[in-house]
């Protein structure tokens, strides 16, 4: 059976948002908060988890954390507010990354 990948937002202690994928958010989460899962939120604790996707294979989270890592703030903060309540609330589905790629002309519904 295929490892579930999640993508999530964690909020820091100096209001920034950071980016991740995992296949255990909690596990994660406390390592965020021990200094040990990265280099920027570990001046940065405590950090929160603000907004969780989940679902995806490993490419597909990986995608889809670029894309969200390309968002400007405003757009994350706009992500966040497009959903409400704690963050294992539901199965959300990944979205098509705003940019079209290279070369392809973009995509109009």
């Amino acid at each position: 059976m295929a490892t579930t990948w999640s993508v999530y937002l964690v909020r820091c202690r100096d209001g920034s948002l950071y980016t991740g994928i995992t296949t255990d958010l909690d596990r994660r989460l406390a390592a965020h908060n021990a200094g040990t899962a990265s280099r920027y939120t570990r001046s940065r604790r405590p950090v929160r988890v603000v907004h969780e996707e989940m679902g995806f294979n490993h490419s597909t989270a990986l995608k889809r954390e670029a894309a969200i890592k390309r968002l400007p703030r405003q757009k994350k903060l706009e992500l966040l507010a497009e959903r409400p309540g704690p963050p294992k609330a539901k199965h959300t589905t990944p979205r098509k990354a705003t940019r079209p790629r290279r070369g392809h002309p973009p995509h109009t519904p």
